[in-house]
Protein backbone atom coordinates (compact mmCIF):
# COMPACT_ATOMS: atom_id res chain seq x y z
CA UNK A 1 0.00 0.00 0.00
CA UNK A 2 1.53 3.70 -0.87
CA UNK A 3 1.98 6.03 2.28
CA UNK A 4 -0.74 7.93 3.04
CA UNK A 5 -0.10 12.07 2.58
CA UNK A 6 -2.34 13.93 4.86
CA UNK A 7 -3.19 17.63 3.97
CA UNK A 8 -4.27 20.03 6.20
CA UNK A 9 -7.51 19.74 5.59
CA UNK A 10 -6.86 16.07 7.30
CA UNK A 11 -4.80 17.48 10.12
CA UNK A 12 -8.02 19.98 11.01
CA UNK A 13 -10.28 17.37 11.16
CA UNK A 14 -7.86 15.24 12.89
CA UNK A 15 -7.66 17.62 15.16
CA UNK A 16 -11.20 18.21 15.42
CA UNK A 17 -11.54 14.38 16.29
CA UNK A 18 -8.81 14.32 19.05
CA UNK A 19 -10.67 17.00 20.80
CA UNK A 20 -13.78 15.17 20.95
CA UNK A 21 -14.27 11.57 19.02
CA UNK A 22 -18.01 12.15 18.87
CA UNK A 23 -17.66 15.04 16.98
CA UNK A 24 -20.81 15.24 14.20
CA UNK A 25 -19.21 15.12 10.72
CA UNK A 26 -21.60 17.58 9.85
CA UNK A 27 -19.91 20.50 12.65
CA UNK A 28 -16.48 19.53 11.46
CA UNK A 29 -18.02 20.53 7.85
CA UNK A 30 -19.53 23.59 9.01
CA UNK A 31 -16.48 24.39 10.63
CA UNK A 32 -13.59 23.76 7.96
CA UNK A 33 -16.59 24.83 4.96
CA UNK A 34 -16.56 21.66 3.38
CA UNK A 35 -19.14 18.92 3.02
CA UNK A 36 -19.84 16.01 5.50
CA UNK A 37 -19.50 13.80 2.81
CA UNK A 38 -15.64 14.77 1.94
CA UNK A 39 -15.23 14.48 5.82
CA UNK A 40 -16.69 11.14 5.89
CA UNK A 41 -14.03 10.24 2.59
CA UNK A 42 -11.42 11.51 4.35
CA UNK A 43 -11.80 10.34 7.73
CA UNK A 44 -12.38 6.27 5.77
CA UNK A 45 -9.43 6.99 3.73
CA UNK A 46 -7.21 7.59 6.79
CA UNK A 47 -9.13 4.55 8.46
CA UNK A 48 -8.54 2.70 5.35
CA UNK A 49 -5.13 3.33 5.48
CA UNK A 50 -4.63 2.39 9.43
CA UNK A 51 -3.71 5.83 10.51
CA UNK A 52 -6.91 6.09 12.07
CA UNK A 53 -7.97 3.13 14.46
CA UNK A 54 -11.11 3.28 15.98
CA UNK A 55 -12.46 5.46 18.53
CA UNK A 56 -11.88 5.91 22.38
CA UNK A 57 -13.92 7.07 25.27
CA UNK A 58 -12.18 8.51 28.00
CA UNK A 59 -13.29 7.93 31.48
CA UNK A 60 -13.00 9.65 34.55
CA UNK A 61 -11.81 7.08 36.58
CA UNK A 62 -12.01 8.57 39.85
CA UNK A 63 -15.52 9.03 40.00
CA UNK A 64 -15.66 5.25 39.12
CA UNK A 65 -13.92 4.80 42.10
CA UNK A 66 -10.46 3.44 40.79
CA UNK A 67 -8.54 6.27 41.28
CA UNK A 68 -5.45 4.34 42.35
CA UNK A 69 -2.92 3.85 39.55
CA UNK A 70 0.53 1.70 39.89
CA UNK A 71 2.98 0.53 37.54
CA UNK A 72 4.44 -2.91 37.68
CA UNK A 73 7.87 -4.30 36.37
CA UNK A 74 7.90 -7.47 35.31
CA UNK A 75 10.28 -9.91 35.53
CA UNK A 76 10.46 -12.89 33.97
CA UNK A 77 12.39 -15.97 34.21
CA UNK A 78 12.86 -16.74 30.65
CA UNK A 79 11.82 -14.16 27.73
CA UNK A 80 10.22 -17.18 25.58
CA UNK A 81 7.48 -17.22 28.54
CA UNK A 82 6.60 -13.28 27.14
CA UNK A 83 3.88 -14.51 24.95
CA UNK A 84 2.09 -16.94 27.42
CA UNK A 85 2.17 -14.67 30.37
CA UNK A 86 1.13 -11.69 28.04
CA UNK A 87 -1.73 -13.78 27.36
CA UNK A 88 -2.67 -13.97 31.22
CA UNK A 89 -2.07 -10.60 32.17
CA UNK A 90 -4.23 -9.61 29.48
CA UNK A 91 -7.19 -11.72 31.69
CA UNK A 92 -6.56 -9.12 34.26
CA UNK A 93 -9.09 -6.67 33.80
CA UNK A 94 -7.45 -3.87 35.79
CA UNK A 95 -4.44 -4.27 33.53
CA UNK A 96 -4.95 -1.38 31.46
CA UNK A 97 -1.59 -1.11 29.71
CA UNK A 98 1.03 -3.39 28.93
CA UNK A 99 3.83 -2.75 27.23
CA UNK A 100 7.07 -5.54 26.33
CA UNK A 101 10.07 -3.47 27.54
CA UNK A 102 14.07 -3.57 26.95
CA UNK A 103 16.04 -2.65 30.15
CA UNK A 104 15.28 -3.56 33.67
CA UNK A 105 11.71 -5.25 33.20
CA UNK A 106 11.00 -7.66 30.55
CA UNK A 107 7.38 -6.64 30.98
CA UNK A 108 5.85 -3.21 32.01
CA UNK A 109 2.14 -2.43 33.24
CA UNK A 110 -0.24 -0.24 34.74
CA UNK A 111 -2.97 -1.05 36.90
CA UNK A 112 -5.99 0.85 37.66
CA UNK A 113 -7.12 -0.21 41.22
CA UNK A 114 -10.08 1.18 43.75
CA UNK A 115 -7.98 1.12 46.86
CA UNK A 116 -3.96 -0.42 48.08
CA UNK A 117 -6.17 -3.53 49.44
CA UNK A 118 -7.63 -3.74 45.39
CA UNK A 119 -4.18 -2.87 44.01
CA UNK A 120 -2.30 -5.49 46.36
CA UNK A 121 -4.86 -7.84 45.30
CA UNK A 122 -4.40 -7.69 41.45
CA UNK A 123 -0.31 -7.16 42.10
CA UNK A 124 -0.81 -10.41 43.30
CA UNK A 125 -2.49 -12.12 40.96
CA UNK A 126 0.07 -10.65 38.47
CA UNK A 127 3.00 -12.42 41.30
CA UNK A 128 1.12 -16.10 40.80
CA UNK A 129 1.56 -16.23 36.60
CA UNK A 130 3.52 -18.70 35.46
CA UNK A 131 6.63 -17.51 34.41
CA UNK A 132 7.03 -14.48 36.49
CA UNK A 133 10.08 -14.44 38.41
CA UNK A 134 9.34 -11.52 39.89
CA UNK A 135 7.79 -8.08 40.23
CA UNK A 136 8.34 -4.48 41.29
CA UNK A 137 5.52 -2.26 41.80
CA UNK A 138 5.29 1.84 41.86
CA UNK A 139 2.44 3.67 42.94
CA UNK A 140 1.66 7.02 40.68
CA UNK A 141 0.67 9.78 43.27
CA UNK A 142 -1.02 12.25 40.47
CA UNK A 143 -1.30 11.29 36.59
CA UNK A 144 0.09 14.88 35.65
CA UNK A 145 0.15 14.31 31.93
CA UNK A 146 -2.02 12.50 29.61
CA UNK A 147 -2.63 14.66 26.61
CA UNK A 148 -2.34 12.74 23.17
CA UNK A 149 -3.26 16.28 21.68
CA UNK A 150 0.40 17.85 21.78
CA UNK A 151 1.77 15.01 20.37
CA UNK A 152 -0.54 15.18 17.30
CA UNK A 153 0.26 18.66 16.29
CA UNK A 154 3.84 17.74 16.71
CA UNK A 155 3.86 15.33 14.17
CA UNK A 156 1.87 17.44 12.29
CA UNK A 157 4.30 20.04 12.08
CA UNK A 158 7.06 18.26 11.12
CA UNK A 159 5.21 16.68 8.09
Amino acid sequence: MAKFKLDEVDHQILSMLIDNTRTPFTDIAKKLLISAGTVHVRVKKMEDAKIIKGSSLTLDYQKLGYSFIAYVGIYLQNTSQTKFVLQRINEIPHVTVAHITTGKFNIFCKIRAKSTTNAKEIIFKIDDIEGIYRTETMISLEESINDKKRLMHSIFDEL
